[in-house]
């Protein structure tokens, strides 16, 4: 991934329609998609968090986990994931590395039993981003800002998600789900996207 020596992000963070690639993300496919159903754009995007084992970060297991590679010895958590099969379009390392395991234009397996703007399978209108961290952790400077450059072009590629229509996973899945958690910072990350 091609990084400006001025800054932390990728230099090319874009939003191919056609492939529904994001430029400046490292590629791999995850078998974990399928087709969005016919006449339903993408509508709202998704926050989320991850680390695997839970709280500790660094490693391939979340690569692994999306890419149904994760061997469940190598962690007693890892039982418990076993026939899990999820994914996500993109993820973002502590470090403000970016990784896009689904396309945009096809469906990633993300929100699981969710409703958003009193709507089921939130994964028909959505895409999902994770960011490598974890309930009480603070994120890291970086994630903030290729959060934020992100989020710019996706809203460019996709007109229907505005500011507005961005939802954390606790949200669509209140009791369910706690991601991406208390530490993420809502106001920083909104204010990031204010000139738009």
């Amino acid at each position: 991934m091609a990084v400006d020596e001025r800054s932390p992000i990728p230099s090319a963070i874009g939003v191919d329609p056609g492939s529904g690639r994001m430029a400046g993300a490292r590629f791999l496919l995850s078998p974990n998609r399928d087709t969005r159903p016919a006449d339903c754009p993408v509508e709202v995007l998704i926050i989320h968090s991850i680390s695997l084992p839970p709280g500790r970060f660094g490693g391939g297991d979340i690569e692994r986990l999306f890419c149904n590679t994760l061997d469940p010895s190598d962690h007693p958590f890892y039982e418990g994931l076993r026939d899990l099969k999820v994914s996500a379009h993109l993820l973002i390392r502590r470090d403000g590395q970016l990784l896009q395991f689904v396309p945009f234009t096809e469906r990633a397996w993300h929100a699981g039993v969710s409703v958003c703007e009193g709507r089921n399978r939130v994964n028909d209108f959505s895409i999902g981003i994770e960011l490598e961290g974890a309930d009480g952790v603070p994120f890291a400077d970086v994630q903030y800002e290729v959060l934020a450059a992100v989020t710019r072009a996706i809203l460019a590629a996709y007109p229907c998600i505005t500011p507005r229509r961005i939802y954390g996973h606790s949200d669509i899945a209140p009791g369910r789900k706690t991601d991406p958690g208390p530490s993420f910072d809502w106001s920083r990350y909104r204010q990031s996207l204010s000139h738009i």
